[in-house]
């Protein structure tokens, strides 16, 4: 298992654009979430750092739905070098484990290069002005630590969004399996 920290992007960065494809072909964009607070995630099937938060994703995703944030995944691993994240088994990762926001495929890699995204999971908070107020870990649990996954972190930074509170700026990165870069793709950064 690769031990891959996230580069933890500035706060106040404006969200990158992007349009890309769900599970069923139906194209998504930023601009689908206008005014609204989003919460970007990087993630993929395969990944053991993944898989591990798998539940706690699902239930944050409905928490956090329920709360009036919108959230979207995003696959962004090479699928030819890693068939177990091609977007047909995204569809079924998406069904199995009980994601109820879009789960999008980036194959050009570009989404994930515009959000410095280097680990899966990694974690982009915005606000409604897509202003970046929170980006790192979902909570201290990892493979094999013993810590349960509840998703605190992200949870205390949506708690404070939604309440006008400014959110603590003392954040830790998130720490998973390397995005899988398309041969000749790598980032600067990774």
């Amino acid at each position: 298992m690769a031990r891959t920290p996230s580069t933890m992007l500035a706060l106040g960065t404006p969200a990158a654009p992007f349009a890309l494809p769900d599970t069923t072909g139906k194209p998504v964009s930023l601009a689908d979430f206008a005014s609204q607070p989003l919460l970007v995630m990087f993630i993929c099937n395969h990944c053991p750092y993944v898989k591990h938060v798998r539940s706690g994703l699902a239930a944050l995703g409905r928490d956090l739905q329920a709360k009036g944030v919108r959230v979207v995944a995003i696959s962004a691993n090479d699928a030819f070098a890693y068939p177990d994240d091609a977007p047909d088994k995204m569809q079924a990762e998406a069904v199995e484990a009980g994601y109820t926001f879009p789960y999008l495929y980036d194959e050009s890699q570009s989404v994930a290069k515009a959000y410095t995204a280097a680990c899966t999971p990694d974690f982009f908070l915005f606000d409604t002005a897509h202003t970046l107020v929170y980006r790192g870990q979902m909570d201290d649990s990892r493979p094999g630590n013993g810590v349960e996954v509840t998703g605190k972190d992200i949870r205390a930074a949506v708690d404070s969004l939604l309440a006008g509170k400014t959110i603590d700026p003392n954040q830790k990165s998130s720490l998973g399996c390397n995005i899988k870069w398309k041969p000749g793709n790598e980032p600067q950064y990774a």
